[in-house]
């Protein structure tokens, strides 16, 4: 008796380490230093982050997560649901290749395999420079309103107002210029919110047909609805 219930065990066993997991995402990769631990894929379900898929990593530091994906949007990988320990990417359909170092989990990973994460870090890299710019014009306004110069207040504050247009512009320029992928309306609903309807519209008016009916193609078009309806 002992023997079969050992046998029925073995096998379960088995079955359970041979079972291949299935999803239009995959995500492999290699988090180097990691030896146990857990890794989660995460995404948004209305305003909830939600699992739909986990490793449990003991001596290895490969992984593999799936999901079935409908259409390209942001997903993240946590690592023992540390809260800011997540790296976020563009999942689409296909194979998604993550890589990453235990000591910096978030700074040093690199994703290859999705054509959205690659315009999106295309984008970011720019984007990186406005702000970087922003942030040096609000330390200098703040040095001069501390040495009572209005007149270099002024022009700090110009300078600032003009630098939020040029970035809202590139954005909205890269935005159009890339209107057959997915990545045109997440930089549209995450980089120009405060921005004039006049370059949302233009951004929406550009998607393609596939775009438009996206999960971020429609939270797109209902964002813009919203902003006149309540302009009436």
């Amino acid at each position: 008796m002992k023997k079969i219930i050992s046998c029925i065990v073995l096998i379960s066993l088995l079955i359970a380490c041979g079972k291949t997991k299935n999803g239009s995402l995959i995500v492999k990769g290699d988090i180097d230093g990691l030896k146990k631990g857990t890794l989660f894929l995460q995404k948004f379900k209305d305003t909830v982050l939600v699992s739909v898929d986990s490793v449990q990593l003991n001596g290895e530091s490969t992984f593999t997560l799936v999901d079935d994906i409908k259409t390209p949007e942001i997903y993240y990988i946590a690592l023992d649901k540390k809260v800011n320990q997540k790296i976020s990417f563009f999942g689409e359909k296909g194979e998604i290749t993550i890589t990453s170092k235990l000591a910096k989990f978030v700074t040093s990973a690199k994703i290859t395999g999705s054509k959205n994460q690659t315009l999106l870090d295309e984008h970011n890299a720019m984007a990186k420079k406005f702000s970087g710019r922003q942030l040096d014009l609000i330390k200098e306004k703040f040095d001069a309103q501390k040495n009572n110069d209005t007149e270099l207040f002024t022009k700090l504050e110009k300078e600032e107002t003009s630098l939020i247009k040029r970035k809202y512009y590139f954005s909205t320029n890269f935005a159009v210029n890339n209107g057959k992928f997915e990545v045109a309306p997440y930089i549209a609903l995450t980089e120009l919110y405060y921005a004039n309807i006049r370059l949302l519209d233009t951004i929406n008016n550009s998607l393609s047909k596939k775009v438009k009916a996206s999960k971020y193609g429609l939270e797109l078009n209902d964002f813009i609805k919203g902003i006149k309806e309540n302009e009436k």
